[in-house]
């Protein structure tokens, strides 16, 4: 079931890409980066996700690195 739920992941990716790029200017070549980083970032993420679903999210990271910043707030 796992591999399935990659597999969808990834077709629907794809279709997103495909309808998304010829959109981008082609003389845009930094926002072509950002979007295939971004994209390949979103694909691991649901795939760690698929296989690990009680790792934390992005929330918690965030929690994490500003959680000191509150403490010395609140003083």
């Amino acid at each position: 079931m796992r591999l399935i739920s990659v597999l969808i992941v990834i077709v629907v990716t794809i279709l997103i890409t495909i309808y998304e790029w010829p959109k981008i200017d082609k003389n845009l070549k930094k926002e072509k980066r950002v979007f295939v980083l971004l994209t390949i970032g979103g694909v691991l993420l649901a795939v760690f996700l698929v296989y690990i679903p009680e790792m934390p999210g992005p929330t918690e990271l965030v929690d994490w690195i500003l959680g000191p910043l509150a403490i010395l707030e609140s003083q």
